[in-house]
């Protein structure tokens, strides 16, 4: 599905944008199906549900309420939801991942994370490769975009050429922060790009790409389909922190039964003891 120049701007930036690879009709199952969380969110005053680790699946925004419900996020959705499933079976999501990764593709974890309005949600800097190291970086993060991302909606920010960088620690004062230090966040600030696109598109980011979000400021939701898929060759080195029944599921080819590795060095990352990474950050 993409073309040449998409992945030499893939592997020159760590992303690139495909620009609506996904139809309204492509998506309408998976939005209804997201509708119908929301409405049941209303029911709970807190985060609820149960992953595979016994940790909340659903969390909300601490302003959530049943008049006005603030679901944020939805663990490993294709667990519990056809609908989900089916986006990792087939379809644009996998067949541009594998343009840039190969024909064999492991599947690690997805999530569904949304920014409504006034929630006040924002994602600090840093890179997913240092929450989910694997023995070789070649892993992507694919954002499927539910809503038309702009500039206000508080769009993925990505420093460009970052996945070439060094690894950056997410552990200050003794604590897992999952965030950089405030002096690399505000250099990655004067270096960042925006990753916008109508609805159903997807944004590919190498999990090594120093990225970040800002706070919704418009009266629209944004949310995202995120999910990360791996070169088959390449296997986790610690605990999946959104676990899945599907984690290590052979997705797009064939298992070659190897394991490829590279060298790097990282400080072990800490699996978050609420429903997602958010409350980290905001104790950091």
């Amino acid at each position: 599905m993409l073309s040449e120049a998409q992945q030499a701007e893939f592997w020159e930036r760590g992303v690139v944008v495909v620009e609506a690879a996904y139809s309204d009709t492509d998506l309408e199952p998976v939005r209804q199906q997201h509708l119908r969380w929301i409405e049941e969110s209303r029911q709970h005053d807190g985060p609820f549900g149960e992953m595979l680790d016994g940790r909340p699946r659903f969390d909300v925004e601490p302003v959530h309420s049943a008049e006005k419900p603030a679901l944020r996020r939805v663990a490993s959705p294709e667990e519990i939801s056809t609908e989900f499933l089916n986006l990792l079976e087939q379809g644009p999501l996998l067949e541009t991942v594998a343009d840039l990764l190969g024909e064999n593709l492991r599947f690690h974890h997805a999530k569904l994370n949304s920014k409504l309005p006034g929630s006040g949600t924002t994602v600090k800097w840093h890179q997913d490769f240092t929450f989910d190291p694997h023995s070789n970086d070649d892993c992507i993060t694919a954002m499927l975009f539910f809503d038309d991302i702009d500039s206000d909606i508080g769009p993925a920010r990505v420093v460009p050429g970052s996945h070439r960088g060094p690894l950056h620690s997410l552990w200050h004062g003794g604590k897992f922060t999952g965030a950089v230090d405030d002096a690399l966040a505000a250099e990655c600030d004067t270096k960042a790009v925006e990753c916008l696109g109508p609805a159903g598109s997807l944004c590919l980011m190498h999990t090594r790409a120093l990225h970040a979000s800002s706070e919704n400021l418009t009266q629209r939701p944004r949310t995202l389909y995120i999910a990360t898929l791996t070169a088959a060759d390449a296997i986790p080195l610690v605990p999946c922190a959104v676990p899945s029944v599907y984690c290590g599921k052979i997705v797009h080819g064939n298992d070659p039964g190897r394991i490829r590795s590279v060298a790097f060095d990282m400080e072990n990352p800490e699996i978050p003891e609420g429903a997602s990474f958010f409350n980290q950050q905001a104790g950091s």
